[in-house]
């Protein structure tokens, strides 16, 4: 596999452009993706692929990156439409469709790329195996989404903090833990080598 570790991901980076355009220029697709977002199990998943895009990022896999990234982009279509949606849960993903559907700025084209820059800073720390400042970018990504929902969506954006604070925890600690074993596996090789 590590063979043709790019050319996977370069594939599963076409899929997840492909989505996305798709999603961008079809206003029924749009509409049918973010019916099916309005269940909150999506909101309590999509933090946790930060795992393993991290865990991908530590392998330097680009593959695993490139999948996880399309698998986070897809998962808002994965569950069936809520029978019942919370008010502020409603009135914050309307606020998201008119964001994305919205005239397009410079301003709004800056917040926008944090978004890739972030995972980039994320995925580039942790394939430089360095779990402080991965973890600090973590934190800067949920902290900056759970302000920017605030900031721009008012009260509705709260919706995503519970959500958004327990996918954080679990990260930090499953990171955490998974860095402190790897580490360990790897001064019990180096300690058989002597």
């Amino acid at each position: 596999m590590k063979k043709y570790d790019k050319q996977i991901a370069f594939m599963l980076f076409s899929l997840t452009v492909i989505f996305v355009l798709i999603a961008s220029i079809n206003k029924d697709f749009l509409d049918w993706i973010f019916a099916r977002h309005h269940n909150q199990l999506s909101w309590y998943i999509r933090p946790l692929f930060l795992l393993p895009f991290c865990y991908f990022a530590f392998k330097r896999s680009w593959a695993g990156i490139m999948g996880t990234i399309f698998l986070l982009t897809t998962s808002m279509a994965w569950f069936p439409v809520p029978e019942t949606i919370n008010a502020q849960v409603k009135e914050f993903l309307q606020y998201e469709v008119d964001y994305l559907t919205g005239d397009w700025g410079v301003g709004k084209i800056l917040i926008t790329l944090l978004v890739p820059f972030s995972l980039t800073a994320l995925a580039l720390a942790f394939w430089k195996r360095n779990l402080w400042i991965g973890l600090t970018v973590l934190v800067l990504i949920a902290v900056g989404k759970m302000t920017w929902s605030v900031t721009s969506a008012g009260d509705a954006g709260k919706s995503i903090f519970i959500p958004a604070l327990v996918g954080l925890f679990l990260c930090i600690f499953l990171i955490y833990w998974g860095f402190k074993k790897a580490q360990k596996k790897n001064d019990n090789q180096n300690n058989l080598k002597i």
